[in-house]
């Protein structure tokens, strides 16, 4: 496995693993917990040294997952989390990321990840009630006492990310981007890129379409969250099927399935962008890591770059709630 270095110098496995999928938003899932530490272990065991959970995962359940499963690998492995959810009775019911919160959570966290330090903190969406400069302040004050290494931030805007840079340095932002969720192209990378930041894609396999396992008419199980996200109605998933089918030929010609030449092409946008899919199955962790050795050459990459321009995307990646929280 190659490796990447994030801003402020925190080196990861090229592709990481999104450990979300193991408790929730993608229905029952067909693994025991059991299961899912083998496959936790497995991925470190592998070379993945970059794994990702947030407490509102479960909530709560993802991070006590991650914690057993990685307890015994623990200086193998940096481990990121996420604060800023108001979370009553087992849901999200908005953000809250004041300064008590955000040192409660991470007090929590460090017990449920059984760890003494978390390696990167996000602040999971923007609170548009609290300053950034004071989540930034006060994660900077964890950094100094020793709980937190690396302080991140998830779907935030240029303008918060360069705010919150300026109070304490900011070392990755999180945020949907694959081939067919371009947003952070629009001003995102550039700042990062700019200010030295890391950026680390979620949902680079688009929540599973880009594999091509996906198709018009896939029936989701119950609890899966694709069936609350426009782009994935049937109609959309038809109109939205041209854009595999380029990727998929491509992936043939190659030898390598539609996920492994989605995750190269984002690998070769910048050398500090680290993807983190997400899977309950040891066999596609091998299979994403297999990405980084998948060879694009300069035309491949300005072909898929212009693809979703050229074959177009039809729908939101979120509903209107979700779409309201990103880009603050």
């Amino acid at each position: 496995m190659h490796v990447r270095t994030l801003g402020q110098g925190l080196q990861v496995s090229a592709i990481g693993l999104g450990a979300m999928g193991m408790s929730q938003s993608y229905g029952p899932n067909p693994g025991t917990r059991d299961d899912m530490i083998g496959v936790l272990r497995g991925a470190v065991e592998r070379g993945v040294t970059f794994v990702d959970t947030a407490e509102v995962y479960g909530p709560y359940v993802n991070e006590e997952l991650v914690g057993e499963a990685l307890a015994p690998l623990r200086d193998d492995v940096v481990v990121a989390t996420k604060f800023g959810w108001d979370i009553v009775d087992g849901r999200a019911r908005g953000t809250d990321s004041r300064p008590e919160q955000i040192r409660r959570v991470a007090d929590a966290s460090l017990a449920r990840l059984r760890t003494d330090v978390i390696d990167l903190f996000y602040q999971h969406r923007v609170d548009p009630d609290v300053p950034i400069e004071d989540v930034a302040g006060t994660v900077g004050e964890l950094v100094a006492a020793g709980k937190v290494r690396h302080f991140g931030l998830s779907e935030a805007g240029a303008t918060t990310i360069r705010r919150a840079h300026g109070v304490h340095p900011v070392t990755a932002v999180q945020s949907e981007y694959s081939l067919w969720t371009r947003d952070p192209e629009r001003e995102v990378l550039g700042v990062c890129g700019e200010l030295g930041i890391g950026f680390v894609p979620f949902s680079p396999l688009g929540k599973g379409f880009l594999t091509g396992t996906v198709s018009p008419t896939t029936e989701f199980a119950a609890g899966d969250i694709r069936t609350t996200i426009p782009r994935f109605t049937p109609e959309n998933r038809e109109a939205n099927d041209a854009l595999v089918a380029h990727v998929r030929a491509l992936a043939d010609g190659k030898g390598a399935t539609p996920g492994q030449v989605a995750l190269a092409w984002l690998l070769a946008q910048r050398p500090w962008i680290v993807p983190i899919p997400g899977t309950r199955r040891l066999e596609r962790v091998e299979e994403n890591a297999a990405a980084t050795a998948l060879p694009l050459s300069s035309d491949e990459v300005a072909d898929l770059d212009a693809l979703a321009t050229r074959v177009g995307v039809v729908g939101n990646r979120y509903d209107d709630t979700g779409m309201s929280m990103v880009g603050r």
